[in-house]
């Protein structure tokens, strides 16, 4: 392999590998070729050490959506994505979900009123509710994050629009649970899905932007995947602003369950949460002839998530599919990872070309799933089926408990919200 290099504001350029590293896929009789074209280039990035392709893997910016990249010493902000650390969270209630059915028009209330949707959506400011993550000092640590304060504080307890939604339903625990605290049964359950909104974007944007322009003689096809060496002044500021925007979303998440969990006057008395578009150091096996055991990577899962050894995660279906939580089984191959989802089998675009929304309400109302808002874009036939999802990565999770969703709200047909 031909090799340059030169310094230019702490920034090591390299040409592209001749050939990707090997990596393996699961789930690859549902996966397309643009998504494995994808992945083929991310590991010829010269600073790649490892990679792996989740079973609901799709085409993506840059990495695909479902694909993990562990890097040497560099983070990658377009790997990660502009919906830093988006998000599940799922909080359990000791009360039968057949309560749902009981109180319709009580748990429609509590959606509608104690939720917000939309790419640009902020609660009034009568409505705002303080959380502990707006007195971060981070925010104070560069001009961007100073500027995108009052946006976090305007946002949190948001959501986005496309697939993030905020949902009742039934969550099934088919074994007594001692992490969780559960004996084995049924259970009212929260789910929800969304990121860092605003905050993320624009982090994302400003860094991926820098990155690219600092280097300008890396390959077109791999330009968004610019990276900054960790320890470089520009590495350090996007690491510092993506755990910020981590905190941040879990505190988003935080606000939603706690709100829309008030309005119905119920307490959870247990939660998971796991992060599904991030960066994380972390250690995996070390090449044959080294001196230690271990070496530490970079570890870019875009929507995939983290799936170490006994590791609990959420692995939603569609609005119309079961979800799942997981737990982890510490696969090396997989980098400790598995997906975040089912996964799209067509584009939104073809969604909605083809699919009608009568043949969504039908699939919907089949499951007795009551839709608050959703577009075309989302509707369960655009995703793949959630079942052969799970049964093409066995190997890296075991299903702690299913669940099925009941009253599900999203963004109105992908539109912004006043």
């Amino acid at each position: 392999m031909g090799k340059q290099k030169r310094k230019q504001s702490d920034v090591v350029f390299d040409e592209l590998r001749d050939q990707p590293l090997p990596y393996r896929v699961w789930g690859a009789a549902f996966i397309d070729d643009e998504a494995r074209k994808q992945m083929d280039n991310a590991v010829r990035l010269p600073i790649s050490v490892m990679g792996a392709l989740m079973p609901d893997a799709h085409v993506g910016y840059g990495l695909p959506i479902g694909g993990v990249l562990a890097t040497d010493n560099a983070v990658i902000p377009y790997a990660v994505g502009v919906d830093i650390a988006c998000r599940m969270r799922i909080s359990i209630f000791p009360l039968s979900p057949i309560v749902i059915g009981q109180k319709s028009a009580q748990f429609k209330k509590a959606l509608m009123e104690e939720t917000r949707f939309g790419a640009g959506v902020i609660w009034r400011s009568n409505e705002q509710v303080e959380h502990p993550v707006m007195d971060d000092p981070d925010w104070l640590a560069t001009d961007l994050l100073r500027s995108l304060k009052n946006t976090a504080y305007n946002q949190l307890g948001t959501s986005g629009t496309g697939n993030h939604f905020v949902e009742w339903g039934s969550f099934k625990l088919d074994a007594d649970d001692n992490v969780m605290g559960l004996e084995k049964g049924s259970y009212l359950a929260l789910l929800s899905h969304s990121g860092s909104r605003g905050v993320g974007f624009k982090i994302a944007n400003h860094y991926s932007k820098l990155a690219q322009d600092m280097m300008p003689t890396l390959d077109p096809a791999v330009r968004v995947l610019a990276w900054f060496d960790l320890d470089s002044h520009y590495g350090q500021e996007y690491w510092l602003s993506m755990e910020l925007a981590g905190r941040f979303a879990s505190a988003n998440h935080e606000v939603i369950h706690r709100r829309v969990a008030k309005a119905m006057g119920y307490k959870p008395i247990a939660s998971i949460e796991n992060h599904h578009n991030f960066a994380w150091k972390e250690t995996i096996p070390a090449p044959a002839g080294s001196n230690s055991s271990e070496r530490e990577v970079i570890v870019h899962r875009k929507g995939a998530t983290p799936a170490a050894m006994g590791v609990y995660g959420i692995i939603p279906g569609s609005m119309g599919d079961a979800g799942y939580v997981v737990r982890g089984r510490g696969e090396v191959s997989s980098i400790n990872s598995a997906s975040h989802g089912a996964g799209r089998a067509m584009s939104r675009r073809k969604a909605v070309e083809s699919i009608t929304k009568t043949e969504r309400d039908k699939y919907l109302g089949s499951r007795n799933i009551t839709l608050l808002g959703g577009g075309m874009d989302e509707a369960p036939q655009a995703y793949k089926r959630i079942d052969e999802v799970i049964d093409a990565q066995r190997d890296l999770v075991d299903i702690v408990g299913s669940f099925t969703p009941q009253m599900v709200r999203m963004a109105d047909d992908g539109k912004d919200e006043g």
